[in-house]
């Protein structure tokens, strides 16, 4: 699995790449919380929940019928996250899909439950490029923890970043194209 500190950066592109006014902040945090959330699933470890069971790590937690009951939370909850039903549901949803589908390119576990109930196979994406993240403290902080930061922040970090500033050109450029439209519809209108 990438990191904790990796799965947000899906939700946190697109909410910084769309802009405030589409994703507001209390929404973008939301979604952030939505990213990490699936992983809680490794406390099934500590009741011998075994891994490949569909409570176990990357079983239910990790499938889009899961990232789909976020999403209806945030449509019930879209007025405190201060945006539109629609709008909150599917970013919240991608948010908590985004989880899964990262676990799906990473070189370890036992795969992704992506499809659970309808299908139980735990699924891999055929190219697995993201180091997996060691489960534990104490492997974290050593020398496979390092290699897994580094791993994200090729694979994931830096194509968040370029997704942020391609979606900012993208508003900036369908901005001025909307100024010039006004500016040519008013030179009409006299």
């Amino acid at each position: 699995m990438p990191t904790l500190l990796t799965h947000p950066a899906v939700p946190l592109a697109l909410g910084l790449g769309l802009g405030a006014s589409r994703i507001p902040a209390r929404l973008l945090a939301f979604g952030a919380v939505a990213a990490m959330l699936p992983d809680l699933d490794v406390l099934a470890f500590r009741f011998g929940i075994a891994y490949g069971d569909p409570l176990g790590h990357r079983g239910f937690t990790h499938s889009l019928a899961f990232a789909a009951l976020l999403g209806l939370m945030a449509v019930l909850l879209a007025h405190r996250l201060r945006s539109t039903r629609w709008a909150a549901g599917l970013f919240v949803f991608a948010a908590a899909a985004s989880h899964g589908l990262l676990d799906m390119l990473t070189t370890g576990g036992k795969g992704v439950a992506l499809f659970w109930p309808l299908a139980p196979d735990r699924l891999f994406f055929p190219w697995q490029v993201i180091r997996v993240s060691p489960i534990g403290l104490d492997r974290f902080f050593g020398p496979a923890g390092a290699a897994a930061l580094l791993s994200e922040l090729s694979w994931v970090w830096g194509p968040s970043v370029a997704a942020v500033l391609l979606l900012w050109l993208s508003r900036r450029g369908w901005a001025v194209a909307a100024a010039r439209r006004q500016f040519a519809v008013g030179i009409q209108g006299e």
